[in-house]
């Protein structure tokens, strides 16, 4: 994969934009790769060069990325004003619960739907997806679509003012879990120790809701990369992204390994060699 420059803005240009209309909603899709499909839930505050990144990673593992633009400037460097006014927006869209535990945000439906395309487009058996942050429960709502087979939640934030809160029902939770047990599958998560916004209580949370299935990693905060784009040096100033923004580029970072871990976890689930 080419080197860029983390710190300029990314033109997304080897991503092919796509228009899709699915449940009356149009939203532009980045679409590169090939072999079966992942769904690429960016991060607030959008799709950030560490972002695109991380999904040309999972590209280069032999899979066809589904980036949604859900919000902010797709392939822009997030500063911190910019950053902060979409945070906001988003906080008071109809599309997500950003505030308020016990039931999904209604964007999820989208991409359920988006996830069932990409499966038809691809094949395989199934599909991955990875929420980080905002988005980071989406992909466990995101199970109650039969397409989807390897859920990963990094540093799951929502809700924000619930530390314990699943924002999700509690029976899709639990039809999450039947299925989890059913089909014989695992939820990925992953944490920084101090994170003031994925703490500890909702990853206990999701291991009482999921039991075993549920498989939760947490890293050291020394193990966070600290230099930052100017949103997260101004309003997320703790370890947090964990394979964006807070991951560091070298062989045997803890970082690296959680990467490494998620791109094993969708080859398996979704059978490539």
């Amino acid at each position: 994969m080419t080197v860029r420059d983390l710190k300029q803005d990314d033109a997304l240009e080897d991503f092919t934009p796509r228009a899709v209309t699915l449940n009356g909603a149009t939203r532009t899709v980045h679409v590169a790769g090939a072999g079966p499909a992942v769904i690429v839930m960016t991060e607030m505050p959008g799709i950030s060069p560490h972002v695109a990144r991380f999904a040309r990673w999972v590209r280069d593992a032999g899979f066809t990325i589904y980036m949604p633009s859900l919000f902010g400037r797709d392939g822009a460097v997030p500063m911190a004003e910019e950053g902060a006014a979409v945070f906001q927006r988003a906080c008071i869209s109809a599309e997500f619960r950003a505030l308020g535990g016990g039931g999904s945000s209604p964007v999820t439906q989208w991409l359920m739907a988006l996830a069932r395309m990409a499966h038809d487009e691809c094949g395989g058996p199934g599909t991955g997806a990875i929420g980080m942050c905002f988005t980071g429960n989406f992909a466990l709502t995101m199970m109650l679509e039969p397409a989807v087979l390897a859920p990963v939640l990094s540093q799951p934030s929502l809700p924000l003012d619930q530390p314990a809160g699943l924002e999700i029902a509690p029976e899709e939770i639990a039809a999450v879990r039947a299925r989890l047990e059913r089909d014989d599958l695992t939820v990925l998560a992953y944490r920084f120790a101090g994170d003031k916004i994925c703490r500890a209580e909702r990853f206990a949370a999701y291991a009482e809701a999921l039991g075993d299935r549920f498989i939760g990693r947490v890293l050291p905060d020394t193990a966070a990369n600290t230099d930052v784009a100017p949103f997260f040096a101004r309003h997320v100033n703790y370890p947090h992204s964990v394979v964006t923004q807070h991951l560091i580029d070298e062989a045997g970072e803890p970082t690296m390994a959680a990467r490494d871990e998620i791109l094993a976890f969708f080859k398996q689930r979704l059978a490539v060699t």
